[in-house]
Parts: structure tokens; sequence; C-alpha cells
């Protein structure tokens, strides 16, 4: 984790529990607030050395809760759940992998 970064550490933290309660709790377009949280996390949580760890981490989380949501969509509210992780986490993965790709070009 970047140090001295509080802001990118509490949205990692609400945006999983916003991930799992707004799946019990059904509000219109509160998406969003998953997109933003994801884009916080991945702009300010996320260093250079744990970078390939959370792009392996964070590829894998995307793919197996897309899965995950439609494979297991018959048991209440899971489907929900994981399409709220992916909500949080496919933009945290496109900051750090953009992030990586600028970091390679400018060597």
């Amino acid at each position: 984790m970047a140090k001295g970064s509080k802001v990118g550490s509490w949205a990692f933290l609400i945006g999983v529990l916003l991930a799992v309660l707004l799946a019990f709790v059904s509000f219109g377009g509160i998406a969003w607030l998953l997109v933003v949280l994801g884009l916080i996390i991945g702009l300010f949580n996320i260093d250079a050395k744990e970078t390939q760890k959370f792009l392996f981490a964070g590829v894998s989380l995307v793919i197996v809760g897309a899965f995950a949501g439609t494979t297991l969509n018959s048991i209440m509210y899971l489907e929900d759940i994981f399409t709220n992780l992916v909500a949080l986490f496919a933009p945290a993965v496109i900051i750090v992998a953009l992030k990586s790709v600028f970091e390679l070009a400018r060597r």
C-alpha cells in the first residue's frame, strides 16, 4: 500500500462493505459509487512494488466474480455481491494496469 494513503485505504474498506451491503438493498444507479471508489483505490492505494500482485489478484477476482455471479445466480443475493465486487475492482485493475504500462513506456 502506498505510504500515507489513507484515502485509498478507506476507499477499499468502504467499497468492499458497500459491495456486500448494496446487494441486500436496492438503490437504483448506485453502481457509479463503486466505480468511483474503485478508481480511487487504483490511483491511491497501490504503489509500484505492489502492482504485479494486485494485478494478478485483481484480474483473478474480476474474472471469477463475473463467472461466479452468473453461475451461482440461483443463490439469493450472491449474484449481486459478485456483480458489485466486479464494479469495484474492475476500475481499480484498469487504473493500476494503465499506471504500469505508462511506467514501462517511460523506461
